[in-house]
């Protein structure tokens, strides 16, 4: 059983911008400079000696970011793809600079940081999620579902999937790793792959987390932790269970950005990879209804640029970047949340950090240059879909079909 998302008719070649994605981009920046900057003073103040520390250092970051993400959104898609050998050579040495002494930063036995003077550090796994949609969107573009050879040529995308994983593992960034194959599962999914060819993968896999999660004596806490937070809530699960009581304390509509926020400032790393919990300390149930709509409308226009768009490794590209940054999103709120144990993973353009927020709108100026790119060259004279995908009448009109 295959399913396949059908959209509805040929796109010309003179398309605008989605509005309303950037609109859902700027929406999500503004939202995390302000919670950035009623939940960092603290941390500033106590380490730093500023309480706005990390907001300037945010805001120069995103100075830097906008630029990245207005040369992704107008340069020719054909030169990102021409440029994509650089990309993944240039992500293959960043992933490896950790190791090397004197540039690499070592964190509880973590290589997963390099310093940049003036700037802070920089953590190449997350440029490694950038490149590796895009690997995987330039090999799916080269094959088509209909292909007598399909499975053998998935063979390549995944093989090259693995060995990016295999270069976060080695800075024994477990989740991370993880996480990218699952957003490279879901992009060989909705690229035309039967879930059937996964079945011993998804069995090796099982070993494989049991394993890497008892290699390490910190992961084990961690799930521990997550499993009877209350008996561990003064050690390893602290963390977690103060993000609770502040979610708790905000109540239905918050505590108020010049509140205190009480549980916040006990909140380790609370303006990093914790910082939701102190949105929904200030804002309530309102500021996170309001969040998650967001995210959801960003979801919608991401996915309708992928279905519509008329260059293959466009529309691959631009799906695998919405899933990226959704999935993250959701799952640190389900961490900070307590629902799925600690990971380490930031909330995009929330979390105080360079090199999240330059990646996540690199990824977001991707999906708008997706939103506007013409057909490409050789499929000019013939209808250009995902693989497997028939047009139908109707205009922005999604249909499931069984084959």
């Amino acid at each position: 059983m295959n399913y396949t998302i059908l959209p509805d008719r040929p796109v010309g070649n003179y398309r605008k911008t989605d509005f309303l994605f950037f609109i859902s981009v700027v929406l999500l920046c503004g939202l995390g400079f302000f919670s950035l900057y009623i939940c960092s003073p603290f941390k500033g103040e106590s380490v730093f000696h500023d309480p706005m520390y990390f907001v300037k250092r945010q805001a120069i970051w995103f100075l830097i970011s906008f630029a990245a993400m207005s040369f992704f959104a107008f340069v020719p898609m054909k030169l990102i793809r021409k440029m994509l050998p650089l990309l993944i050579v240039i992500t293959i040495i960043m992933c490896l600079l950790p190791h090397v002494a004197g540039i690499g930063l070592n964190t509880n036995g973590a290589s997963r940081w390099i310093s940049i003077p003036k700037l802070g550090t920089f953590q190449p796994s997350e440029m490694a999620k950038l490149t590796v949609v895009l690997f995987l969107a330039n090999l799916f573009n080269k094959y088509s579902s209909d292909d007598d050879e399909v499975q053998r040529n998935f063979l390549y995308p995944l093989l090259g999937l693995v060995f990016f994983c295999t270069l976060i593992f080695l800075q024994r960034d477990f989740s991370t790793g993880i996480f990218i194959f699952i957003i490279g599962f879901f992009m060989f999914i909705a690229c035309g792959a039967k879930l059937r060819w996964f079945l011993p993968l998804f069995l090796l896999g099982i070993f494989a987390v049991v394993f890497f999660i008892t290699l390490e004596p910190y992961r084990i806490r961690r799930v521990i932790a997550f499993i009877n937070p209350s008996k561990f809530q003064f050690s390893y699960g602290y963390q977690q269970m103060m993000s609770q009581r502040a979610i708790i304390e905000g109540g239905l509509w918050g505590q108020g950005a010049g509140s205190g926020l009480g549980w916040v400032g006990s909140i380790p790393e609370v303006q990093t990879d914790y910082i939701f919990a102190g949105w929904s300390n200030a804002m309530g149930f309102v500021g996170i209804a309001a969040y998650f709509f967001i995210i959801v409308f960003f979801l919608w226009r991401g996915l309708a640029i992928s279905i519509s768009c008329p260059d293959r490794f466009a529309a691959y590209g631009s799906f695998g970047c919405t899933a990226m940054i959704f999935i993250q999103s959701i799952l640190n709120c389900c961490v900070v949340a307590g629902a799925a144990p600690t990971t380490g993973i930031p909330l995009p353009f929330f979390s105080s950090g360079g090199s999240s927020l330059f990646f996540s709108l690199c990824m977001c100026g991707f999906i708008m240059n997706a939103s506007h790119c013409p057909e490409q060259n050789e499929y000019e004279n013939q209808e250009v879909s995902l693989p497997g995908v028939r047009k139908i009448e109707s205009f922005n009109s999604l249909v499931v079909e069984n084959e």
